[in-house]
């Protein structure tokens, strides 16, 4: 996936004049972990005997140059700490600089200088999210659920950054976690009722991107049923197993009961 930064076409440009000659231009830009960006300023091509500079973050950290008049074009992408490695290409006519195979870490603001008549420069600010993956929804598949107990489910998703899990019931949000650290992990729990008609579904989503999983209340929440071949029920629910010991009970009593009458 492409994602090219163009000034007249994608992009919304604040300016703001300090004085008669030198300005100041922003923008913020939204990408997905991988894509390539191109952040160049609003000029098909520059003008001769120029001074240009990029820099990440800190004035100090410079990443790529242009002396157009002494015809040097450099690249420094082991600044600040070699994460652009192998991932910077700068075009020696328009000054523009593209990031190939965006990372999180290439989040921040990247600055162009041009130094030549009047300085202009320019502020990109640039967001790189995660690539979302479909949340997985479980439950204990080991148990069944009778008609007297809730299915109890769970909704989770790994590798994040900057992302909400929410549970849906038709368009309505029931819950939802966030999470702003990409090493964290989010799980939702939600209880299903057995006779519940209801369309539900867990969408993890972050600022430009979602992916959604339907529930399958058929596929998780399963009812106990009675093994012809054994001759009783199989379930593995506790509860369900509780009230028929309580009313063998309560039978046996009132059998008793009878006799001494």
């Amino acid at each position: 996936m492409f994602c090219s930064l163009v000034f007249c076409s994608l992009c919304f440009w604040h300016l703001l004049v300090f004085g008669n000659s030198d300005t100041v231009k922003t923008v913020s830009v939204s990408v997905t972990d991988g894509d390539t960006i191109t952040l160049q300023n609003n000029d098909s091509q520059l003008q001769d005997n120029y001074l240009l500079s990029w820099t990440f973050e800190r004035p100090e950290s410079r990443i790529a140059e242009i002396n157009k008049g002494a015809r040097n074009f450099l690249i420094h992408d082991g600044v600040p700490d070699g994460r652009f490695r192998d991932r910077l290409k700068l075009d020696n006519q328009t000054g523009s600089l593209t990031i190939m195979n965006t990372r999180t870490t290439d989040s921040g603001l990247y600055e162009m200088t041009i130094k030549s008549k009047k300085d202009d420069t320019y502020r990109f600010t640039v967001a790189v999210y995660a690539y979302l993956i479909a949340p997985v929804i479980s439950s204990d598949s080991s148990r069944c659920f009778s008609p007297l107990s809730p299915c109890s489910l769970v909704c989770s998703s790994v590798n994040l950054g900057h992302a909400t899990l929410s549970w849906y019931k038709g368009i309505s949000v029931l819950s939802s976690i966030s999470v702003s650290d990409l090493s964290n992990t989010l799980s939702l729990p939600l209880e299903v009722e057995y006779q519940d008609k209801n369309t539900y579904s867990c969408v993890l989503n972050n600022p430009i991107s979602n992916k959604t999983t339907h529930l399958n209340t058929t596929q998780f929440c399963h009812t106990c049923a009675v093994d012809s071949s054994e001759g009783h029920a199989n379930c593995c629910d506790s509860v369900e197993a509780v009230l028929r010991l309580v009313v063998t009970a309560l039978m046996g009593v009132a059998a008793a009961t009878a006799m001494f009458f």
